[in-house]
């Protein structure tokens, strides 16, 4: 039987990303069939980073860069960055995310590339977005996650300041980035020309913020943290039972009559306090001490039972064990398995959108360094005494010590 056609198997990537928002945008792509080519240096530790394993390469960096292939090149030796351009020519897209600078030292900005290849999509990633005044600034997850309003209403009323437990800015970053390269083929297919992309973890971080933005024009009232409480439904939150928590989503007054019948307070429907969702909101630390009071006489499983029977929104609070191994994961087929060239079989997650006609597919791990440079040099006309000639002092390619060369430095623009 034939395998469907994958969406994005005709387009190229060229993939000069590290730690973790470049490299899940290029792996969204490449979930998704696109020749995603990792260009890579021979230091390894700043690029193949994560939880360590048995081999030199990080479990982070393995569950990032899934169905990609390796290329690495010494990019501060003239045929190099010749072997390079050679790939850009066949290239559609190219995503970077390192310091300002380094491209255009290394000879792979905008517009050098544009001038060798007119139709290529080209697409930065960085801290605070390549204008402004803090573009020269580091940028990480947490610094974004504190600056753009993310860590003021993350956690309990009155507490320190706390991030949100993933990475969102990386994440979200590189989802948008994802987005805008579609948007930029499907443009191309138009104008017969690319464009640039720029796109940053503080706009990723500001872009996630629509709800509390529009709180704060609309009320005029500064968005705090509320736990896991919601801003506009109540109750809609973690709750206590008798042996632990579960989460109530009672966003409506239907399911408020339901929801107070079948813990056996009816009283509550007809109290004052709580007649509305807007009373129910203002009065939530009343209205929560008497629902935990109600559901300490039994267990989660007691409860969630009898809320989802009666159609109730209801859910237990997993830890990752739970959630990874629970039914609706694996039939969702959201945990599979890819053979890495060291570690062996690995668990990865599964691709979250599932088209009909021409879904994407877990294909290959993540690359050993380097493992497809022969590969990939001869599908752009090299012969085998070239790549060699090419290949012999590649070790010598390294980025970081290209880019001391014009301080001040910035480090990586993502890292949890």
């Amino acid at each position: 039987m034939t395998p469907p056609m994958l969406p994005l198997e005709h387009v190229r990537v060229l993939d000069m990303t590290q730690v973790l928002a470049g490299p899940f945008c290029t792996m969204t792509l490449a979930d998704m069939g696109a020749d995603v080519i990792k260009v890579e240096q021979a230091d390894r530790a700043q690029r193949r980073m994560g939880f360590p394993l048995t081999g030199e390469d990080g479990s982070g960096f393995i569950a990032l860069n899934r169905n990609k292939r390796s290329v690495a090149l010494d990019l501060k030796d003239a045929a190099g960055r010749r072997a390079l351009h050679d790939l850009v020519a066949t290239a559609d897209v190219f995503v970077e995310n390192y310091r300002v600078g380094v491209t255009r030292r290394l000879g792979v900005d905008w517009p050098t590339l544009q001038a060798l290849n007119p139709r290529l999509v080209y697409a930065s990633i960085s801290g605070f977005g390549q204008t402004g005044p803090y573009a020269d600034r580091p940028g990480y997850d947490l610094i974004a996650q504190g600056m753009s309003g993310i860590m003021s209403v993350t956690g309990e009323p009155g507490g320190p300041p706390v991030k949100c437990g993933l990475p969102v800015s990386d994440l979200a970053a590189g989802l948008i980035c994802a987005n805008a390269v579609l948007v930029a083929i499907i443009a191309r297919e138009r104008t017969g020309v690319g464009q640039y992309i720029d796109t940053s973890l503080f706009e990723a971080a500001l872009a996630l913020s629509v709800w509390e933005s529009t709180e704060l024009w609309s009320t005029g009232r500064v968005p705090r943290p509320l736990g896991s409480a919601h801003r506009g439904s109540a109750p809609y939150q973690a709750v206590r039972a008798r042996d632990g928590y579960l989460t109530i989503g009672v966003n409506n007054e239907r399911f408020w009559r339901t929801f107070c019948t079948v813990i056996d307070r009816v009283d509550l429907i007809g109290d004052a306090r709580f007649a509305t969702n807007a009373d129910r909101r203002t009065n939530l630390g009343e209205l929560v001490p008497e629902i935990e009071a109600a559901l300490a006489t039994r267990t989660v499983d007691d409860w969630l039972g009898d809320l989802l029977d009666a159609g109730v929104p209801a859910g237990p609070i997993h830890d990752y064990a739970a959630s990874l191994d629970h039914p609706q994961t694996r039939a969702r087929d959201m945990v599979q398995q890819l053979e890495h060239g060291v570690e062996g079989p690995m668990p990865a997650l599964g691709i979250p959108a599932k088209l009909s006609a021409t879904p994407g597919a877990l294909r290959t791990g993540a690359p050993l360094l380097g493992e497809h440079t022969e590969e990939v040099l001869l599908e752009v006309g090299y012969d085998r005494a070239g790549i060699d000639r090419l290949l012999t002092d590649r070790s010598a390619f390294s980025i970081e010590s290209l880019a001391a060369e014009t301080p001040p430095p910035r480090p990586p623009v993502e890292d949890r």
